[in-house]
């Protein structure tokens, strides 16, 4: 990237609020290196207006997961993705809240990140989007509705977590969903209908431990499907697709970092390549 460049520098107020100095030396290393607009939104509205009316200037969010998730979401739905680059400086108060962006590989600490701005490449990234025109950077996991009730207490730990790696996996998501109302009776492992391009990976008579979907890379979705078992380990099922639909009695997932549901159906179709990321060189 050229030091000539002209940035939109957009400040989530979360970011703001929970960590002021790194936000300010955000701010010191990108105004050094580049020409900069600095955007303080109040709100997802302020949010959204800053990016659509940018002109010619660089979107850079200093933000958290979800900040970040905000931003593909708007340029998304006002179909720019395919002209905005976007860059991220991973602004958070934990770094649970930062692990999305530093998964795509965005660097840790704000020197870093805001160096990766001025002097990265834009890299193209494929993007799941649903049925509802909701966007996934990352992964899709549907956990056990048996587990939804029952909590997973120590599924991180000890044999039974030893054992079964994905309860290890869902542990996070498990206890988010445990603490929401719920119309989905605990009864033991997801009965879902698991379809890969129109092929039937696992079929309702097949109880599941969890299912995820993540982009994969040359425009397919990577599936895995985790067969519930009993006594001796079921190997999971795992697909490439183009398109994936989970339907079935009512089930919650994640997205990133948000939870969705209950619903009886779910479609993610990959869109290869469909937004911009500025990466380390």
């Amino acid at each position: 990237m050229s030091a000539r460049d002209q940035l939109l520098v957009v400040i989530d107020p979360v970011a703001r609020r929970t960590d002021g100095e790194s936000v300010r030396i955000a701010k010191d290393v990108l105004g050094a290196g580049a020409g900069v607009r600095v955007c303080l939104p109040e709100s997802p509205e302020e949010f959204k207006k800053a990016l659509v009316r940018r002109g010619t200037r660089r979107p850079v969010v200093v933000g958290d997961d979800a900040a970040l998730l905000r931003a593909v979401g708007v340029l998304h739905r006002e179909r720019a993705l395919a002209s905005a680059v976007l860059s991220v400086v991973p602004v958070g108060s934990a770094a649970s809240a930062v692990r999305l962006a530093r998964g795509l590989g965005v660097p840790a600490g704000a020197v870093a990140a805001a160096r990766a701005v001025l002097e990265g490449a834009p890299r193209r990234l494929d993007l799941l989007v649903d049925d509802r025109d909701g966007v996934v950077l990352g992964d899709v996991l549907i956990p056990p509705v048996g587990a939804v009730g029952a909590g997973l207490s120590g599924a991180g730990d000890g044999g039974g977590g030893e054992r079964h790696p994905w309860l290890r996996t869902c542990q996070s998501l498990v206890r988010t969903l445990a603490v929401r109302p719920s119309r989905v009776v605990p009864g033991g492992p997801s009965r879902l209908r698991v379809e890969a391009d129109g092929v039937t990976l696992v079929d309702l008579d097949q109880p599941v431990e969890g299912v995820s979907v993540r982009p994969g890379g040359a425009g397919f979705a990577r599936v895995e499907v985790h067969p519930a078992s009993v006594g001796a380990e079921v190997a999971p099922v795992r697909a490439r697709a183009r398109s994936v639909t989970v339907s079935g009695p009512d089930f919650r997932y994640r997205a990133d970092a948000v939870v969705t549901g209950p619903v009886r159906s779910r479609t993610w179709h990959v869109r290869a390549q469909a937004w911009g990321l500025v990466l380390p060189r």
